[in-house]
């Protein structure tokens, strides 16, 4: 058997670390079984579906590597196939029309509730007459088509779950076609999964409810059942399902903030499935290789964003020093920080900034956390350690430190650092307390790369002009 996975995103939104993890499995799962990763846009909700959010879920994909072996296939260019297939059990008689109208259905719903009663449909246009149906259309009601439900049970084999066994007696006569012709999700993905060929369905378990449905559609319509893997639910730390109040969900924001997508992809890797070794360091092809859905764990993954960071900046570590600096680059422009063009030498001067920073980068935005003050020309100092560290008591201390280094020459690094040491034994101030005058004064906070290499940076005349500010505070 010839493997054949599907990713099939509704284009509601960006495409978010859950859909790209479920791709990812899909992707490795089809290149592991020398198989074939099809895309599927399932954009047949009209109100939410945009353009935007397509070309968004394709540039992620493309980004991260993903590469699909079919498609894009849009729904919407496929509603004739859909309706053909619902003309069909309409025939045979295992669907039917249905004229309710939603507010009916609202009331119905609303008393059995108050009755303690299943709120589900009430199948009372299953039996209805020629004559009634009739009357429904003289009405101007336009029906709908409901699945008739058959009695029994689902029983089926999940890979990452195990048996599950569903009562048919649960469920209800569900909408397969809509009264505007449009389909319903679970009528036009077993339609397209059995027309494209897809063995494995492998997905988030917040779909584990629609499987029992979608099994009995691929029976009714003479299909194959494919097998059903479904993913475990990504939380938080908190225990709450992933969401912006836990920070960056999408993918575009991922790639924005300056993560990598060789890091992404590995990190969402582990998110739910791992090797008994626990090895947590994976080139793509040593995940094509150990990827099998046999070890998808069946709890919930937790989020961490502390490990994804020390896998981003294992990966910014190990990259190519000019595939750093180009990227470093694009997030300053994207700040307006650098200009659009910049010259081979401010192209040099942002290289020693990023050897200057090191290891401390977890993602490429914090480039400017830490010297986002090289960048500007005036810095903004905090008010707190302004009043620790810019006290009167270092005014003569900085005044001569800003003389020595307006006539020092070279204006390195080595020669500033022996300097300022000069100035810290002849005014007798204790170095840390010296030192934090000077980086305050400079940069406008507390923490810094190394000082020395920061005046250096900086250059003569930025460094005099924050001096004498500093000064002039005082």
């Amino acid at each position: 058997m010839s493997v054949r996975v599907r990713f099939a995103p509704s284009p509601t939104g960006h495409l978010h670390i859950g859909g790209a993890r479920t791709a990812l499995f899909n992707w490795l799962f089809a290149r592991g079984h020398g198989g074939k990763f099809i895309l599927r846009i399932e954009d047949t909700d009209r109100q939410r579906s945009t353009k935007e959010s397509i070309v968004d879920i394709i540039r992620a994909l493309e980004w991260l590597g993903l590469k699909w072996d079919e498609g894009p296939y849009p729904q919407m260019e496929r509603l004739d196939i859909y309706r053909g297939y619902a003309q069909r059990l309409l025939k045979e008689g295992k669907a039917y029309q249905c004229f309710c109208t939603p507010e009916e259905l609202v009331e119905r719903r609303k008393l059995a509730t108050s009755r303690s009663e299943a709120p589900g449909y009430d199948r009372r246009c299953r039996n209805s007459t020629k004559a009634e149906r009739r009357e429904y259309i003289s009405q101007g009601r336009k029906p709908a088509v409901r699945f008739s439900l058959p009695e029994g049970s689902i029983l089926f084999a999940d890979l990452v779950k195990g048996e599950i066994r569903f009562e048919n007696s649960l469920l209800d006569d569900f909408v397969i076609l809509k009264s505007d012709d449009i389909p319903t999700y679970n009528f036009s993905v077993v339609i397209d999964d059995a027309l494209m060929g897809i063995t494995h369905v492998i997905r988030g378990e917040d779909h584990l409810s629609n499987t029992p449905r979608q099994i009995l559609l691929y029976r009714v319509l003479g299909f194959k059942v494919p097998q059903f893997a479904h993913l475990p639910m990504i939380l938080g730390q908190d225990g709450a399902p992933l969401s912006k109040r836990h920070g960056a969900v999408t993918i575009t924001q991922y790639r924005q903030l300056g993560y990598l997508p060789q890091a992404l992809v590995n990190y969402s890797a582990l998110l739910g499935w791992g090797t008994p070794d626990s090895q947590q360091v994976f080139s793509r092809e040593e995940l094509i290789d150990r990827f099998s859905l046999s070890r998808v764990g069946k709890t919930s993954a937790i989020f961490d964003i502390k490990k994804l960071n020390w896998i981003n900046s294992y990966y910014i570590k190990e990259s190519d020093p000019k595939e750093v600096l180009n990227l470093v680059i694009d997030c300053l422009k994207q700040r307006g920080l650098v200009p659009e063009n910049v010259s081979p030498q401010k192209r040099e001067w942002v290289a020693k900034v990023v050897k200057v920073v090191g290891d401390r980068m977890k993602y490429i935005l914090q480039i400017v956390d830490y010297a986002g003050f090289l960048f500007q020309e005036d810095v903004i100092i905090d008010q707190n350690a302004s009043k620790k560290f810019l006290t009167k008591g270092v005014a003569a201390f900085l005044c001569s430190v800003r003389d020595n280094l307006a006539k020092l020459e070279p204006f390195k690094a080595d020669p500033i650092e022996e300097s300022i040491r000069g100035d810290v034994e002849k005014f007798g101030i204790r170095p840390k307390e010296a030192m934090q005058a000077i980086r305050v004064a400079l940069t406008g906070q507390t923490i810094s790369p190394g000082l020395f290499d920061v005046i250096e940076l900086l250059g003569r005349k930025k460094t005099l002009r924050r001096l004498d500010a500093a000064l002039k505070r005082l």
